[in-house]
């Protein structure tokens, strides 16, 4: 290590946040600029830890000692190219994972976790701003050809990946434009587009092939996917899966989880209640041009958000942005402990309470509490919502939530949106490829379907998860397809374009 004690020299740091009343009046991000001597002064906390757990935390297997490092040595070019040897989109990450690798960092046992996220985030972008991080084209062809369906994490480092290796690669997005979620349901202050439009013009430079506003079905005669992306974002035009199998040697699915959560309580078809994603990919799509203003605007509203995850988290962020009048966020959990608690030893990923940067601008939250009806005044429009006090119980293995008698209360509103998550990818139609009770696609120990020649990946077979599970699995499925079509054990980049650094 660089600096051997330099995790009793320097404490944990990260960069200020811009001020609340300056960063709502914009879509920004929330960050300032932090100065190249804190970014090394942090990355030197890292210990020389014999065992770095943090390997054991990340699902990318990272090499967060590593990098780390060369960061503290000021070897940038050195750090990008360890960083993105295990991890295709570090600059996405770096700005929207929750750190499990923080969570298992083994000065975190009784210190201040190392800012590895922060770390992520530093390199990608300064080795951006340097030239570091360039297209990789391969220098020869395998001649097979692989379709990845919907344009996510998960697909995007799938396409990468097989590119490098040499297949001709062809993303099928059913939305006008690239991204996925990653475009259409994160806001603005916490992923600016540009950031991802960066990495896709690496990605169409590489040899990727896009072909947006067509959505892939199961069969002929089957529904569209659920899901409120390309309804909102554009029409788009329906294919079979089997005529996409036709005209590649593979295909991959990773659609995600376009199932959001409902809420079938009294008064949920009242206006004013909306879906997480109906309030946010309008958001998103004026930020891009699309719409010149949202069809659902918390401005001037009193507004409700029933969930307390991060979709909730990015639903008050773009609520006080819109200018609402107040925001309350319901959660039927119990308010998280301070503190890592006894049942959630390191180096597991504990249940705390935390305060996002969109929590930090303001509202209220409020724990232990359900539902149970929207309320309407005359017109037809929402105008309230009651709701009751709950205790948790444990029977069985799962958790129920008891209500409180003599709890019950009203909370005026004029919107209500429901951040529940997302059930699953679905499947549009009958038919195969099979997906199991909780609507994932069911693959094998090599991510293939019950249909030959076709994989699935990230949350469509995973379940709703962390984008940096997402980008591991896309990375894990294109090895699998890479192996089917050329029988190789692991998945190597074909000899790059000369003066290309490589980056499995």
């Amino acid at each position: 290590m660089g600096k051997a004690t330099g995790f009793l020299e320097f404490s944990r740091r990260l960069p200020d946040r811009r001020p609340v009343a300056v960063r709502v009046r914009d879509w920004r991000e929330v960050y300032e600029p932090f100065p190249e001597q804190a970014v090394r002064e942090q990355a030197a906390r890292c210990m020389d830890c014999g065992i770095p757990f943090c390997h054991l935390g990340c699902p990318l297997g990272n090499l967060i000692p590593e990098w780390n490092d060369l960061s503290y040595r000021g070897w940038w070019a050195d750090a990008a190219d360890r960083l993105h040897a295990t991890n295709n989109f570090p600059e996405f990450t770096g700005r929207l994972c929750p750190a499990p690798c923080e969570a298992a960092c083994v000065l975190g046992i009784n210190s201040d976790a190392v800012t590895i996220e922060r770390m992520e985030y530093e390199i990608a972008e300064r080795s951006f701003a340097a030239g570091i991080t360039v297209p990789l084209r391969p220098n020869h062809e395998t001649g097979k050809s692989v379709a990845v369906v919907g344009s996510g994490p998960a697909g995007l480092a799938a396409a990468q990946q097989l590119r490098r290796a040499g297949h001709r690669v062809e993303v099928i997005e059913r939305s006008p434009r690239p991204g996925g979620l990653l475009r259409y349901g994160i806001p603005e202050f916490k992923l600016e587009k540009r950031i991802l439009d960066r990495r896709l013009e690496q990605l169409v430079a590489e040899g990727v092939e896009f072909r947006c506003g067509v959505e892939v079905v199961w069969q002929a005669g089957g529904e569209p996917q659920p899901g409120l992306l390309a309804g909102s974002a554009g029409p788009s035009t329906r294919v079979e899966l089997a005529r996409v199998e036709e005209q590649f040697d593979a295909v991959v699915l990773s659609v995600g989880t376009p199932q959001p959560r409902d809420l079938p309580i009294p008064g949920r078809d009242l206006a004013g209640v909306h879906l997480a994603l109906e309030y946010l990919v309008p958001s998103n799509l004026v930020r891009e041009g699309i719409l010149d203003s949202p069809p659902v605007d918390a401005n001037g509203k009193r507004v409700v958000i029933i969930g307390g995850g991060d979709t909730g988290a990015d639903c008050l962020g773009t609520a006080h942005r819109q200018g609402a009048v107040s925001v309350t966020q319901l959660e039927i959990l119990p308010r998280p402990p301070e503190a890592r608690p006894e049942a959630q030893p390191w180096p597991g990923y504990p249940i705390v309470f935390r305060v996002g940067s969109a929590h930090e601008e303001g509202g209220e939250r409020l724990y232990s509490i359900t539902t149970n009806r929207f309320l309407g005044g005359p017109d037809g429009r929402l105008r309230a919502l009651a709701c009751q006090e709950v205790e948790t119980a444990v029977e069985g293995g799962r958790v129920s939530f008891r209500p409180i008698d003599g709890t019950e209360r009203e909370i005026a509103c004029e919107l209500a949106i429901l951040a529940l998550g997302f059930a699953g990818a679905g499947h549009p139609g009958e038919g195969p490829p099979a997906v199991d009770e909780r609507h994932r696609i069911e693959v094998d120990s090599r991510w293939m379907t019950m249909k030959r020649g076709v994989f699935a990946c990230g949350d469509a077979a995973r379940g709703q998860s962390l984008v940096v599970w997402a980008i591991a699995e896309g990375r894990s499925c294109a090895a699998a397809v890479d192996s089917y079509l050329t029988g190789r054990d692991s998945l190597l980049p074909a000899p790059l374009a000369p003066g290309s650094v490589a980056i499995a």
